[in-house]
Protein backbone atom coordinates (compact mmCIF):
# COMPACT_ATOMS: atom_id res chain seq x y z
CA UNK A 1 0.00 0.00 0.00
CA UNK A 2 1.35 3.32 -0.84
CA UNK A 3 2.33 5.66 1.72
CA UNK A 4 -0.71 8.11 2.66
CA UNK A 5 -0.35 11.57 3.28
CA UNK A 6 -2.10 12.89 6.53
CA UNK A 7 -3.22 15.19 8.54
CA UNK A 8 -3.45 15.39 12.65
CA UNK A 9 -5.96 17.92 14.74
CA UNK A 10 -4.44 17.37 17.99
CA UNK A 11 -0.84 16.71 19.78
CA UNK A 12 0.33 18.06 22.74
CA UNK A 13 3.75 17.88 21.40
CA UNK A 14 4.61 21.49 21.84
CA UNK A 15 3.60 21.89 25.21
CA UNK A 16 5.42 18.72 26.59
CA UNK A 17 9.06 19.34 24.38
CA UNK A 18 8.57 22.38 26.33
CA UNK A 19 8.13 21.61 29.46
CA UNK A 20 11.21 18.71 29.38
CA UNK A 21 13.07 21.51 27.84
CA UNK A 22 13.87 19.36 24.69
CA UNK A 23 13.47 20.43 20.55
CA UNK A 24 11.17 19.33 17.98
CA UNK A 25 13.40 17.60 15.91
CA UNK A 26 14.10 14.99 18.06
CA UNK A 27 12.13 15.00 20.86
CA UNK A 28 11.86 11.97 22.67
CA UNK A 29 7.88 11.97 22.59
CA UNK A 30 5.39 10.65 20.15
CA UNK A 31 5.59 13.37 17.65
CA UNK A 32 8.62 15.23 16.52
CA UNK A 33 9.80 16.71 13.35
CA UNK A 34 11.63 13.08 12.57
CA UNK A 35 9.02 11.00 13.40
CA UNK A 36 5.94 13.56 11.60
CA UNK A 37 8.64 13.34 8.30
CA UNK A 38 8.92 9.77 8.60
CA UNK A 39 5.17 8.84 8.83
CA UNK A 40 4.10 11.02 5.85
CA UNK A 41 2.36 14.08 8.14
CA UNK A 42 1.13 16.90 5.92
CA UNK A 43 0.13 18.47 8.60
CA UNK A 44 -0.01 19.03 12.38
CA UNK A 45 -2.10 20.65 14.57
CA UNK A 46 0.34 21.81 17.58
CA UNK A 47 -2.38 22.78 20.89
CA UNK A 48 -0.63 25.18 23.14
CA UNK A 49 -2.00 23.26 26.36
CA UNK A 50 -2.60 24.89 30.11
CA UNK A 51 -4.02 24.44 33.45
CA UNK A 52 -4.01 25.63 36.99
CA UNK A 53 -2.33 28.79 38.54
CA UNK A 54 0.75 29.52 36.12
CA UNK A 55 -1.53 29.38 33.37
CA UNK A 56 -0.94 32.58 31.77
CA UNK A 57 2.63 32.49 32.03
CA UNK A 58 2.42 28.60 30.88
CA UNK A 59 1.06 29.89 27.89
CA UNK A 60 3.12 33.00 27.05
CA UNK A 61 6.30 30.28 27.43
CA UNK A 62 4.50 27.77 25.17
CA UNK A 63 3.61 30.21 22.66
CA UNK A 64 7.68 32.12 22.66
CA UNK A 65 8.63 28.18 22.33
CA UNK A 66 6.32 27.25 19.53
CA UNK A 67 7.86 30.51 17.20
CA UNK A 68 11.47 29.47 17.59
CA UNK A 69 10.54 25.80 16.83
CA UNK A 70 9.19 27.04 13.59
CA UNK A 71 12.19 29.78 13.20
CA UNK A 72 14.89 26.78 13.66
CA UNK A 73 13.25 24.45 11.46
CA UNK A 74 12.13 25.13 8.26
CA UNK A 75 10.59 21.76 7.64
CA UNK A 76 7.40 23.06 9.78
CA UNK A 77 5.68 25.67 8.09
CA UNK A 78 3.09 27.67 9.97
CA UNK A 79 -0.39 27.42 8.42
CA UNK A 80 -1.17 31.20 8.25
CA UNK A 81 -3.87 31.43 5.14
CA UNK A 82 -5.16 29.79 2.61
CA UNK A 83 -2.99 27.42 0.70
CA UNK A 84 -0.50 27.17 3.05
CA UNK A 85 -1.19 23.36 3.81
CA UNK A 86 -1.19 22.94 -0.17
CA UNK A 87 2.43 24.68 -0.24
CA UNK A 88 3.98 22.83 2.41
CA UNK A 89 3.29 19.11 0.79
CA UNK A 90 3.87 20.80 -2.51
CA UNK A 91 6.93 21.40 -0.94
CA UNK A 92 7.46 18.28 1.21
CA UNK A 93 7.68 20.32 4.62
CA UNK A 94 4.84 19.81 7.26
CA UNK A 95 2.16 22.30 7.81
CA UNK A 96 1.66 23.73 11.52
CA UNK A 97 -1.49 24.39 12.42
CA UNK A 98 -1.33 26.42 15.67
CA UNK A 99 -4.31 25.90 18.43
CA UNK A 100 -4.95 26.07 21.88
CA UNK A 101 -6.72 24.10 24.28
CA UNK A 102 -8.41 25.76 27.38
CA UNK A 103 -9.05 28.87 27.06
CA UNK A 104 -8.78 29.15 31.48
CA UNK A 105 -5.75 30.81 31.18
CA UNK A 106 -7.77 34.06 29.94
CA UNK A 107 -9.26 34.30 33.17
CA UNK A 108 -12.77 35.43 31.69
CA UNK A 109 -11.53 38.06 29.59
CA UNK A 110 -12.48 37.72 25.63
CA UNK A 111 -9.91 40.70 24.78
CA UNK A 112 -7.42 38.40 24.39
CA UNK A 113 -9.05 36.36 21.87
CA UNK A 114 -7.82 38.72 19.02
CA UNK A 115 -4.36 38.21 20.22
CA UNK A 116 -4.66 34.65 19.73
CA UNK A 117 -5.80 34.96 15.90
CA UNK A 118 -2.87 37.56 15.50
CA UNK A 119 0.03 34.84 16.67
CA UNK A 120 -1.73 32.58 14.34
CA UNK A 121 -3.87 30.63 16.53
CA UNK A 122 -6.68 28.96 14.21
CA UNK A 123 -8.80 26.88 16.38
CA UNK A 124 -9.18 26.49 20.00
CA UNK A 125 -11.34 24.84 22.80
CA UNK A 126 -12.85 26.77 25.93
CA UNK A 127 -12.13 24.37 28.49
CA UNK A 128 -10.15 21.38 29.39
CA UNK A 129 -11.17 19.02 32.95
CA UNK A 130 -12.46 21.46 35.53
CA UNK A 131 -14.48 23.85 34.96
CA UNK A 132 -13.36 27.57 34.47
CA UNK A 133 -14.97 31.23 33.77
CA UNK A 134 -16.11 29.99 30.29
CA UNK A 135 -17.71 26.18 30.39
CA UNK A 136 -17.82 23.52 32.02
CA UNK A 137 -15.80 19.88 31.05
CA UNK A 138 -17.77 16.76 29.76
CA UNK A 139 -16.07 14.91 33.11
CA UNK A 140 -17.36 15.15 36.11
CA UNK A 141 -16.35 13.51 39.56
CA UNK A 142 -18.10 11.30 42.36
CA UNK A 143 -16.28 10.90 45.38
CA UNK A 144 -13.25 12.44 43.86
CA UNK A 145 -12.86 9.69 41.02
CA UNK A 146 -14.14 9.97 37.51
CA UNK A 147 -17.89 9.35 36.60
CA UNK A 148 -16.68 8.52 33.54
CA UNK A 149 -19.90 7.69 31.97
CA UNK A 150 -21.88 10.08 34.00
CA UNK A 151 -22.57 13.31 31.41
CA UNK A 152 -22.75 17.17 32.19
CA UNK A 153 -25.77 19.16 31.20
CA UNK A 154 -24.22 22.44 32.40
CA UNK A 155 -24.11 25.15 28.77
CA UNK A 156 -21.65 27.76 29.03
CA UNK A 157 -21.42 30.79 30.93
CA UNK A 158 -22.08 34.34 29.87
CA UNK A 159 -17.94 34.40 29.26
CA UNK A 160 -18.56 31.72 27.47
CA UNK A 161 -20.82 32.79 24.63
CA UNK A 162 -19.15 36.25 24.71
CA UNK A 163 -15.58 34.01 23.63
CA UNK A 164 -17.61 31.93 21.20
CA UNK A 165 -18.78 35.17 19.45
CA UNK A 166 -15.29 36.77 20.00
CA UNK A 167 -13.53 33.31 18.09
CA UNK A 168 -16.42 33.73 15.44
CA UNK A 169 -15.52 37.69 14.80
CA UNK A 170 -11.73 35.81 14.75
CA UNK A 171 -12.32 33.13 12.12
CA UNK A 172 -11.10 30.83 14.86
CA UNK A 173 -12.82 27.57 15.09
CA UNK A 174 -14.50 26.50 18.40
CA UNK A 175 -13.04 23.00 19.49
CA UNK A 176 -15.94 21.51 21.34
CA UNK A 177 -13.25 18.40 22.40
CA UNK A 178 -13.61 18.40 26.46
CA UNK A 179 -16.53 20.51 26.43
CA UNK A 180 -19.80 19.72 28.47
CA UNK A 181 -23.29 18.70 26.48
CA UNK A 182 -24.72 21.76 27.53
CA UNK A 183 -21.89 24.16 26.40
CA UNK A 184 -22.16 21.95 23.43
CA UNK A 185 -25.43 22.43 22.49
CA UNK A 186 -24.74 26.69 23.19
CA UNK A 187 -21.69 26.35 20.80
CA UNK A 188 -23.68 24.75 18.46
CA UNK A 189 -26.39 27.75 18.55
CA UNK A 190 -23.74 30.08 18.50
CA UNK A 191 -21.02 29.49 15.95
CA UNK A 192 -21.15 30.93 12.14
CA UNK A 193 -18.24 28.59 11.99
CA UNK A 194 -17.43 24.81 11.69
CA UNK A 195 -17.57 23.06 15.00
CA UNK A 196 -14.93 20.92 15.37
CA UNK A 197 -14.13 18.22 18.25
CA UNK A 198 -10.75 17.74 17.77
CA UNK A 199 -9.73 15.20 19.18
CA UNK A 200 -13.11 13.02 20.78
CA UNK A 201 -14.89 9.60 19.37
CA UNK A 202 -18.13 8.07 19.50
CA UNK A 203 -20.37 7.23 22.79
CA UNK A 204 -22.22 4.58 20.80
CA UNK A 205 -18.63 2.70 20.67
CA UNK A 206 -17.39 3.27 23.71
CA UNK A 207 -19.85 4.63 26.37
CA UNK A 208 -17.64 7.56 28.58
CA UNK A 209 -18.23 10.74 28.43
CA UNK A 210 -15.56 12.43 26.54
CA UNK A 211 -17.27 10.76 23.68
CA UNK A 212 -19.80 12.65 21.48
CA UNK A 213 -23.48 11.51 21.20
CA UNK A 214 -24.71 10.58 17.81
CA UNK A 215 -26.86 13.86 18.06
CA UNK A 216 -23.36 15.76 18.57
CA UNK A 217 -22.02 14.19 15.72
CA UNK A 218 -25.07 14.92 13.28
CA UNK A 219 -24.71 18.78 14.92
CA UNK A 220 -21.00 18.80 14.09
CA UNK A 221 -21.61 17.43 10.22
CA UNK A 222 -24.42 19.63 10.00
CA UNK A 223 -21.67 22.84 10.78
CA UNK A 224 -19.23 21.74 8.31
CA UNK A 225 -16.91 20.84 10.96
CA UNK A 226 -14.59 17.62 11.73
CA UNK A 227 -14.60 14.70 14.63
CA UNK A 228 -10.77 13.65 15.20
CA UNK A 229 -10.41 9.83 16.59
CA UNK A 230 -8.83 9.97 20.11
CA UNK A 231 -6.23 7.18 19.68
CA UNK A 232 -6.42 7.06 23.51
CA UNK A 233 -7.44 3.40 24.48
CA UNK A 234 -9.80 4.50 27.12
CA UNK A 235 -11.86 6.46 24.83
CA UNK A 236 -11.77 3.29 22.04
CA UNK A 237 -12.03 0.60 23.61
CA UNK A 238 -15.33 -0.25 25.64
CA UNK A 239 -14.49 -0.78 29.14
CA UNK A 240 -11.02 0.00 29.34
CA UNK A 241 -11.66 2.88 31.32
CA UNK A 242 -12.63 0.49 34.30
CA UNK A 243 -9.08 -0.01 35.59
CA UNK A 244 -9.16 3.97 36.10
CA UNK A 245 -7.23 6.79 34.00
CA UNK A 246 -5.64 5.11 31.26
CA UNK A 247 -5.52 1.66 32.74
CA UNK A 248 -5.69 -1.11 30.13
CA UNK A 249 -5.32 -4.29 32.49
CA UNK A 250 -8.73 -5.83 31.46
CA UNK A 251 -8.64 -4.42 27.77
CA UNK A 252 -4.89 -4.97 27.17
CA UNK A 253 -5.30 -7.96 24.42
CA UNK A 254 -8.38 -6.04 22.47
CA UNK A 255 -6.83 -4.34 19.02
CA UNK A 256 -7.39 -0.93 19.17
CA UNK A 257 -6.86 -0.85 15.19
CA UNK A 258 -10.05 -3.10 15.21
CA UNK A 259 -11.79 -0.56 17.90
CA UNK A 260 -10.79 2.40 16.15
CA UNK A 261 -12.14 0.43 12.67
CA UNK A 262 -15.19 0.40 14.89
CA UNK A 263 -15.16 4.37 15.85
CA UNK A 264 -14.55 5.33 12.26
CA UNK A 265 -17.75 3.56 10.79
CA UNK A 266 -20.15 4.65 12.99
CA UNK A 267 -19.22 7.98 12.56
CA UNK A 268 -18.88 8.14 9.16
CA UNK A 269 -22.73 6.60 9.11
CA UNK A 270 -23.75 8.81 11.25
CA UNK A 271 -22.40 12.30 10.34
CA UNK A 272 -21.22 11.45 6.57
CA UNK A 273 -17.84 10.80 5.03
CA UNK A 274 -16.85 14.59 5.10
CA UNK A 275 -16.57 14.68 9.04
CA UNK A 276 -14.31 11.35 9.80
CA UNK A 277 -10.40 13.08 10.88
CA UNK A 278 -7.42 12.44 12.63
CA UNK A 279 -6.80 13.61 16.41
CA UNK A 280 -4.44 11.56 17.84
CA UNK A 281 -3.87 13.11 21.01
CA UNK A 282 -0.08 12.16 20.92
CA UNK A 283 1.94 13.46 23.77
CA UNK A 284 -1.63 13.79 25.98
CA UNK A 285 -1.91 9.93 25.96
CA UNK A 286 0.50 6.85 27.22
CA UNK A 287 2.02 4.54 24.56
CA UNK A 288 1.46 1.01 23.92
CA UNK A 289 2.21 -1.37 21.28
CA UNK A 290 -0.15 -0.34 17.95
CA UNK A 291 -0.20 3.05 18.07
CA UNK A 292 3.15 4.33 20.60
CA UNK A 293 3.86 7.11 17.86
CA UNK A 294 2.96 8.89 14.74
CA UNK A 295 4.99 6.28 13.04
CA UNK A 296 2.60 3.78 13.51
CA UNK A 297 -0.53 5.76 11.66
CA UNK A 298 0.31 4.29 8.51
CA UNK A 299 -0.47 0.74 10.02
CA UNK A 300 -3.75 2.16 10.79
CA UNK A 301 -4.62 2.81 7.28
CA UNK A 302 -3.43 -0.73 5.87
CA UNK A 303 -5.39 -2.25 8.50
CA UNK A 304 -8.66 0.12 7.49
CA UNK A 305 -7.32 -0.80 3.89
CA UNK A 306 -7.04 -4.44 4.70
CA UNK A 307 -11.31 -3.95 6.32
CA UNK A 308 -12.19 -2.84 2.92
CA UNK A 309 -12.23 1.00 3.62
CA UNK A 310 -12.24 2.33 -0.11
CA UNK A 311 -9.48 4.68 -1.28
CA UNK A 312 -11.50 7.67 -1.72
CA UNK A 313 -12.69 7.16 1.81
CA UNK A 314 -9.74 6.79 3.52
CA UNK A 315 -7.99 9.49 1.79
CA UNK A 316 -10.63 11.68 3.12
CA UNK A 317 -10.14 10.34 6.68
CA UNK A 318 -6.78 11.18 6.28
CA UNK A 319 -6.32 14.16 4.87
CA UNK A 320 -9.31 15.50 2.62
CA UNK A 321 -11.51 16.40 5.11
CA UNK A 322 -8.63 18.43 6.87
CA UNK A 323 -7.84 20.03 4.18
CA UNK A 324 -11.22 21.17 3.01
CA UNK A 325 -11.73 22.99 6.54
CA UNK A 326 -8.29 24.43 7.08
CA UNK A 327 -6.97 24.64 3.28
Amino acid sequence: MQKIIYADLHCDSITKCCACGGDMLDFSGQVNIRKLTASGCGAQCFALFTDGENAEEDFKKFLAFYGAQIEKHPRLQPVLRRGDVERAVESGKIGAVLTVENLGFLNGGVSGIAALKAAGVKMASLVWNSANAYAYPNLKFKDGAPDIAARESRGLTAAGRAAVEELNKNGVICDISHLSDGGAEDVFALSVLPVVASHSNCAAACNVSRNLTDGQIKKIADSGGLVGLNFCRDFVVEGAFADGLYGTAHTKNVSVFESLYGHFIHLVNVGGEDIAAIGSDFDGIPPYGELSDCTKICALFEYFDRRGVRAGLLEKFAFGNFLRLFG
